[in-house]
């Protein structure tokens, strides 16, 4: 099941609904593309509060993560991963044609083992990155760049998505998935499929600790 709902031995427990996270992997693969993350609490360089309600969050190291994958390159799924600075799981990859490693965004359904592509004249198949330009007509897409050869920025959280209504000459027109339009070049870059994690709006805290876990107060 991917919800969980405790045993109500507590009253914060009562309310809790949690994510299933038992077939992900919590300790990191690639140690390379980590660093540590400062927790500013809100604060700007002379210690004045610049955003409220920051502060007493738990540590954590940011994952560096891949959205700009215009190159032609091959590679496997190596672990599907949890990542606590976003709510959508990610991806190990061992890039075959350069021999290194990278993260990227999970899209529902991708499993270890699979092999994914980026790059123009490729298959549009789950996980690979391709212009629109060669993408059907009525496909789901994330991870969606605004401009040719720069990085994914639309479609990136839990659960969602953009689907390709129409496409032109030079220009395609995506729908995101709060059903808003957009007319972006059919020469920028998306992967295939939906962002993984789609239940993540259906979890409840349950406490107000768990949200100063999260650096909330």
């Amino acid at each position: 099941m991917i919800l969980k709902f405790l045993k109500p031995t507590t009253p914060s427990q009562r309310n809790l609904v949690r994510l299933n996270r038992k077939q992900l992997r919590k300790k990191p693969i690639i140690k390379t593309e980590i660093s540590g993350l400062k927790n500013s609490s809100g604060r700007n360089f002379s210690g004045k509060i610049t955003v409220r309600h920051r502060g007493n969050g738990h540590k954590k190291n940011d994952r560096k993560i891949n959205f700009s994958r215009t190159i032609n390159s091959t590679g496997i799924v190596v672990s599907i991963e949890y990542d606590p600075n976003r709510n959508a799981s990610i991806a190990s990859v061992y890039n075959l044609t350069n021999n290194n490693y990278i993260y990227i965004l999970a899209p529902k359904n991708l499993k270890t083992g699979d092999i994914i592509e980026s790059g123009s004249n490729i298959k549009s198949k789950l996980g690979n990155s391709l212009p629109i330009a060669e993408i059907p007509v009525g496909s789901f897409i994330h991870n969606v760049s605004i401009k040719p050869q720069k990085p994914g920025q639309i479609s990136r959280s839990a659960g969602t998505f953009s689907q390709l209504k129409e496409k032109y000459l030079n220009f395609a027109k995506i729908k995101l998935s709060s059903g808003k339009q957009k007319l972006i070049s059919s020469k920028c870059y998306a992967t295939i499929g939906i962002v993984s994690n789609e239940l993540f709006n259906l979890t409840q805290k349950g406490k107000a600790g768990r949200s100063r876990w999260l650096n909330i107060r």
